[in-house]
């Protein structure tokens, strides 16, 4: 064994050995079929592996399969080896007196060991301790021993588990354990220098004993009791795959895969803060592993190379406890076995507030060590772990407050620390001391809208708590969280959260409770912020948003109506899909926003797709409607905030709700992923007015965009096409124009910027901003496109085959009352065609 560590095993290092015993079983006769004939029968056979103890129990279909000792019976076992533990798999018939309770420690037997030089000892056998009830009562684990049943790390993100188990449970991410019988007890040896002749086994107690198996046990440590949970970096030799991995005595709890070392690389990184790409490259040949074992642990490793075939067995104890073992060209080394607990401090450099924030924990090699409460795997499934974790690619994060606790390893540790789009990501290299209790980590503000009057949102917010959905939104620079309620199918969610008032209100963020009012063929609409009673039903007209045979009840324009009776904000989320009511609602004038959330990278050639498209269809029609951002978070693999809302509140306005919502609708906003942009024509801010009275002429247009993270294009776009830009191939903080434009009738103008950076989310997004319109207006020259309105009535008639086809009626009262809005939207874009000298 290393020197200085584990006196008392030196001389037997980390070697293991196991040997079977023999056993003259006496039970069950041939034929014999009472009580405790059943139970025995019920007992394993054959070549048996229990907790990595191989038992060699009776054979299949042959005779008796257990050596019973009732009272005053007793058995001669014979041994001749030396041996640390010797391991029991046996059980007992009796029960918990139900006058005694189940304390037990009832002595049931006695095991006596005698040695070749004539001395021996005796341990008793105990009910509870060595040796378990027939049927224990649910808690009344073993105090020194263990079911046969051992511990199984479940995979829970592999399609065989899902399958297998149902998810709740899956959760727990253990198989086997509990109190089934038998049981098995490791006997300590008091003289292990000593060979042992034969072992007396005895009954004493009315109720039997039964002994199925016997094993030596030579080696370190206690064979059932595992050193803690640690990480371990196994390095095999080049060109190889690992086809098996397997821990005898303890358990393999995860194989987290290729290591991703960190260095000064990982801390200068320009997407820090971002995440990483999924399935990322990672370090060939060298892969990390949770594992919780005894010291005589081995880990065996089958690997492939070329089609060749390689096993390697590596100590657990040896890496554990002297760092490292090998196995010719094999390398087992454990990774941080010290920890120490905590408090972490995360502070505003300037001010040395503590703040919310989102953190990260690594070592070397890219362990991921999440603060205690919080996951090391995180589910980033939809609507399968909803807690304070995120999961942005391939990279882990905790939301914690400006103060927490957790254990961490102590040595190098590399950590991340971020807070939305005004504070500079960090990235630190930090060493914890052994018994270290305190650990500052401060955060740069780079930018300061809220003192500008601007305050951030996200309008789209799915599954999670208020509380939790609070901390996110502080962690991430948010001042207003639109947790919203739904259906799906036959699920329901948060609707127990909807309140009609004020959620959570602490600390600049505020949390409100509304809805999300869904028809998958009509579209969506969010309901923010509504008074009072909830606007039901919050989905209508059958799968894939309500259920098999719910009718059309609502038209997204009855429910925008209905949430503007109850003072609250209409939002069209994920805008345009699905569409087919949009140009409906936005003629009407039903939404007060629309979310865009979707951005091209300069890097495409254009910023401009399909969503802005669509955006700019209506925009060039004249109907002014604000834009917003919104993450439509709904699992762990999205951030709240990672696409938000910056609205500017009326000067000398409080931030509260409907402060919020008279910015939105005046359309002083702008939808971002990450930067910060401005824009101004002639003085004037988004969503204001000019008016140019004589008719065509030229304003002066001014924009900037700064960010956290490089950005390389910003553009001024009129009416939907570029009318000034400039760029940055190499990636700038800030971006700025100041330029003359041409004006040749009423038109709107807008600005927009991109960076080549991905955010990773769930769906990755590229960091980008976009505003709302400046107008212009020139007396006489209607804004309004043709194409686009001629577009707009198509999908109006669209609409009106549908509902006359193939939707389900709620009753014809209300089939009808649905068609005329339909018909009032469709006129109305009629007469403006007609105005302008076009027919549909």
């Amino acid at each position: 064994m290393c020197k200085g560590k584990r006196s008392g095993n030196d001389a037997r290092g980390f070697a293991v050995r196991f040997e079977a015993i023999s056993l003259p079983y006496n039970f069950p006769a041939a034929g014999q079929d009472d009580t405790a004939a059943q139970l025995a029968r019920k007992m394993p056979r054959g070549e048996q592996r229990f907790w990595g103890i191989p038992f060699d129990l009776a054979p299949e279909d042959e005779g008796g399969n257990v050596l019973r000792l009732a009272e005053g019976e007793e058995a001669t076992v014979q041994i001749r080896a030396k041996a640390t533990h010797l391991c029991f798999l046996h059980y007992w018939e009796g029960s918990p007196d139900e006058a005694a309770g189940d304390a037990g420690g009832e002595i049931v037997g006695e095991y006596v060991l005698d040695y070749s030089g004539g001395e021996s000892c005796s341990v008793p056998v105990r009910s509870r301790f060595e040796i378990g009830w027939e049927a224990p009562p649910y808690g009344a684990y073993l105090y020194a021993g263990v079911s046969y049943k051992e511990d199984e790390a479940l995979d829970f993100m592999s399609e065989e588990t899902r399958r297998s188990l149902d998810w709740g449970r899956i959760q727990n991410d253990l198989g086997g354990g509990g109190r089934d019988q038998p049981s098995i007890f490791a006997l300590v040896n008091p003289s292990p220098e000593k060979e042992i002749e034969s072992a007396l086994l005895r009954g004493v107690h009315e109720s039997a004993l039964g002994v199925l198996g016997l094993t030596l046990y030579e080696g370190p440590g206690h064979p059932l009791r595992h050193n803690p949970r640690r990480y371990f970096k196994l390095e095999l030799p080049g060109g190889t795959e690992v086809a098996s991995a397997d821990v005898d005595l303890g358990v393999l709890v995860r194989d987290a895969g290729g290591a991703s070392p960190r260095g000064e690389e990982w801390l200068e990184s320009v997407e820090a803060g971002l995440g990483v790409e999924p399935d990322s490259p990672r370090q060939e040949n060298t892969r990390l592993m949770e594992i919780s074992a005894a010291d005589g642990a081995t880990l065996r490793v089958e690997t492939r190379d070329e089609g060749a075939a390689a096993t390697y067995d590596l100590s657990i104890g040896e890496a554990t406890h002297c760092g490292a073992s090998t196995d010719r060209d094999a390398r087992l080394e454990v990774v941080h076995p010290e920890r120490t607990w905590v408090h972490v401090s995360v502070k505003d450099e300037e001010t040395g507030a503590e703040i919310p924030a989102r953190v990260h924990f690594s070592g070397p090699n890219g362990e991921y060590y999440a603060p205690y409460g919080h996951h090391t795997v995180i589910n980033d499934n939809w609507f399968e772990d909803y807690g304070a974790d995120i999961k942005l690619g391939d990279m882990s994060y905790a939301y914690v407050p400006g103060r927490f606790q957790t254990k961490l390893p102590v040595g190098e540790l590399y950590v991340e620390v971020a807070k939305g789009f005004e504070y500079e990501p960090m990235r630190r290299r930090i060493e914890i001391r052994p018994g270290q209790r305190e650990l500052e980590l401060t955060l740069r503000r780079c930018a300061n809208w809220r003192g500008e009057g601007w305050v951030t949102a996200d309008t789209h917010v799915h599954f999670i708590s208020p509380h939790t959905a609070w901390l996110q939104g502080q962690a991430e620079g948010l001042n207003l969280v639109n947790l919203l309620a739904s259906q799906w199918g036959r699920l329901f969610t948060n609707v127990g959260d909807i309140t009609g008032e004020l959620g959570v209100e602490k600390d600049d963020t505020l949390v409100w409770v509304g809805t999300e009012n869904r028809n998958h063929i009509l579209g969506h609409i969010s309901m923010l912020g509504t008074r009072g009673d909830p606007v039901f039903p919050m989905c209508t007209g059958g799968p894939k948003e309500a259920y098999i045979g719910d009718p059309d009840e609502w038209l997204l324009a009855m429910w925008a109506d209905e949430c503007r009776r109850k003072q609250g904000v209409v939002i069209r989320p994920h805008f345009p899909g699905p569409n087919m009511e949009n140009p409906v609602d936005i003629v009407l004038g039903k939404f007060d926003g629309l979310e865009i959330r979707y951005f091209a990278a300069p890097a495409s050639g254009s910023l401009e797709i399909y969503h802005l498209r669509e955006y700019y269809r209506y925009l060039n029609c004249g109907y002014r409607v604000a834009c917003v951002g919104g993450t439509d978070k709904m699992s762990a693999g999205m951030p709240v905030g990672g696409v938000r809302t910056y609205a500017q509140l009326a000067p000398d306005r409080p931030f509260n709700f409907e402060n919020w919502g008279e910015a939105v609708r005046a359309g002083r906003t702008f939808s971002t992923s990450g930067a910060l942009i401005e824009l101004e024509v002639e003085g004037k801010g988004l969503g204001e007015e000019i008016r140019l009275t004589g008719g065509a002429g030229t304003v002066e247009v001014s924009a900037a965009a700064q960010c956290a993270w490089p950005i390389h294009k910003l553009e001024v776009v009129m009416n939907g096409e570029v009318v000034a830009a400039t760029a940055d191939d190499a990636g700038a903080r800030r971006l700025e124009l100041r330029e003359k434009v041409s004006v040749k009738g009423s038109c709107w103008m807008a600005a927009r910027c991109g960076s080549n950076l991905q955010m990773q989310h769930c769906w990755p997004m590229y960091i980008a901003a976009h505003t709302s319109p400046i107008y212009i207006v020139v007396p006489g020259m209607e804004l309004f496109s043709p194409s686009d309105a001629t577009y707009m009535l198509t999908m109006i008639d669209g609409g009106l085959t549908y509902l006359d086809t193939l939707s389900v009626r709620y009753n014809e009262k209300r089939h009808r009352e649905m068609k005329a809005i339909y018909e009032h939207a469709k006129a109305h874009l009629e007469r403006r065609m007609h105005n302008h000298g076009h027919s549909h």
